[in-house]
Order: structure tokens, then sequence, then C-alpha cells
């Protein structure tokens, strides 16, 4: 539906996204990922129409819309700030595109009705100014504001960013199962790398102005593609050639000069050597997360993070001696660069 062909971006001399090709599905929810400053929010804006590319183009099922208006693009944007009218009503704030297209009454009224209750706004909250609101509340009227005109695309600019850790985790569902049932394709911008692997069908990882991968959220994090990916996306033990040989394998099945990296929830461990055929070590450190503990385990000088879920029967503690076992295929090699 969305095709980025050769697309360059500039601010003056500086190249902000040197060479852009990428495609987003019809209804798909796709995720441009990657740490500030990257170009992410760069492409997005693009995508709004709100940057001009210096080269290349993008077309949406098929037409080129790179010199395409921005009011013209059926294009709806929710930005990380809200970018909502203060002094105005929720109903105000979602009716204010239909007014300025002079849509009738009956049509606005009907229209803000229906995207409220998809949102999950009441009548009552319809009527409160938005600056008398909370931040989630917020963030519901500018989905619904962005949708009002039936985009034929979503996008949204790290909209989550400026929620608590509670109210984030509860409106990524919502998001979620909206998009999932009025099958809008979005374009979604973040830099949490949780937040993206639960929402995602599939995701971008940027560096530099550059995809370093696009895949599903199980294989970005399964199968990272390059060693950035890997480091981004999640927690990983790093290691070397000669703590391959410590964990019990051999470095030379893999390619030469690698280095490699572990997850750590693919670090198991027991208390007994039989159960695991593993390695012995000692547990230096641990912190609780509820179900689950965190580890650190030193293997004859070989310093590995594991998480572990956590039971009554299987409590450890540090300085207790544990057998370690990895399997080879959950190892990631990149070939070392220089």
């Amino acid at each position: 539906m969305i095709t980025f062909k050769n697309i360059e971006i500039r601010y003056g001399d500086f190249v902000a996204v040197p060479d852009l090709n990428f495609e987003v599905k019809e209804g798909e929810f796709f995720t441009l990922l990657g740490p500030s400053g990257c170009g992410k929010t760069t492409t997005l804006r693009s995508l709004a129409g709100f940057l001009k590319p210096s080269k290349g183009s993008i077309e949406v099922d098929g037409s080129d819309i790179t010199k395409v208006p921005i009011d013209e693009r059926q294009v709806g944007m929710v930005f990380q700030s809200y970018a909502l009218f203060p002094t105005m009503s929720a109903y105000d704030n979602i009716a204010f595109g239909l007014k300025i297209e002079k849509k009738s009454k009956d049509y606005i009224e009907k229209r803000v009705l229906e995207l409220a209750k998809m949102v999950d706004l009441t009548p009552e909250q319809l009527q409160k100014n938005v600056s008398n609101m909370s931040g989630g509340q917020q963030q519901r009227v500018a989905i619904a504001r962005a949708l009002a005109k039936k985009p034929k695309i979503l996008v949204m600019d790290e909209p989550l960013s400026n929620l608590d850790a509670k109210l984030r985790k509860s409106l990524r569902k919502d998001i979620k199962n909206f998009q999932q049932t009025f099958g809008i394709t979005t374009v979604y911008v973040t830099h949490d790398q949780e937040e993206a692997l639960m929402l995602s069908d599939r995701i971008a990882v940027f560096n530099n102005g550059k995809i370093e991968q696009i895949g599903n959220p199980e294989q970005i994090y399964n199968e990272s593609a390059t060693e950035f990916v890997c480091k981004f996306i999640g927690e990983a033990n790093h290691l070397l050639a000669k703590d391959l040989k410590i964990l019990g394998l051999d470095p030379t099945s893999f390619q030469a000069d690698n280095t490699f990296y572990i997850r750590p929830e693919k670090v198991s461990f027991s208390r007994t050597e039989s159960n695991h055929n593993g390695i012995a070590g000692e547990i230096v450190s641990k912190e609780f997360y509820g179900m689950y503990g965190y580890y650190q385990i030193d293997v004859s000088g070989t310093r590995l993070v594991s998480f572990q879920r956590e039971s009554k029967a299987e409590q450890h503690q540090i300085g207790e001696t544990v057998y370690v076992s990895i399997e080879k295929e959950n190892i990631l090699s990149y070939l070392t660069e220089g």
C-alpha cells in the first residue's frame, strides 16, 4: 500500500535519511523503531507531508504522493504532544476537521459520537475542555480527531511517551485492539522496544537514517540481522570465542572472527548437573522482579545474565553453585567489524 522508493531527506547539507526503501502492506501495523535522532520521525513526517524529500518518491496504492499537499493525502496524524486545542471541548477538537470541510451538523454529531465510542470516551467526557482531561483521555481525543475524516493511513509519532508506565501499557492494548478491529493501515514511531514488539505486525529498525532490519517481532528479537539490532532490541549477553569454549561450545563452528550474543532468558540453569548437562557456575547477584529472577552467574570467569521464572520450590541464592546450559541454536553471531 505504502512504498518508499530511494527516499533522501536533507536538512541543508546534513543528510538525515540517505536512501530509504521499504513497503507497508494494507491493514498492517508497521513500526519505525530506533534511538533518538535515527531518522524515524523524519521518515514519518515525510509520509504525512510535513517534509519534502530531496530525492525519491512515496507512493500510496500506486499513486505518487510525494508532492501532494498535506490535506489531500488522506493521512491522519497523532502527535507526541497531542496538538489539541486546549480551550476547546473534546467534542469540538474531534469535530474540527469536519467543520473545516463544512460537513452537516447531523453528520458531524454522528461521526463524533461514533468515534468517541470507538476510543472509549463517554458523552460526559466529550463536553470537557481537553485541558481538564487526563493524559490518557487527551490521547484518545487525539486518535479520534485523526480518524474523523476517515483517512486511509494513520501515523502515530511516539503517542504514549508522555504517559506514565501503567497508563502506557493500558493504552497499548487499546491501540492494538482498535487497529485490529478496524484494519486501518498504521505507521507508528517509537524508541520503546517493548512497545514495538507488542504492537507491531512488522518492525523496521532504524540506525543513522538507514534501516538495519525489517521483520515481524519474533524475527527482530530472535533472529536479529545485525549486531546493532541485537543490542538495541533487548538485553543480550555478549560472548567471545573464549567464552563459548568455557560454555562447552565450539567457536570454530561459527564464521571466523565473529562476536556472539545470547538472550538472558535462553541461559538456563539448575541446581543439579544431570537436568541440563551444564557447566558449573556461581550466582554472584540476584534481583527480584515478581515472577522472575534476574541473575548474574560467573562461569570460570565468564559472566552471564539469566532470567529465571521464580517459584517457592526453586529459590536460588547468591553464592550458590548452579549448572548452566546454553544451546547452540540460540547463539546470535555477527562478523566483527574492522
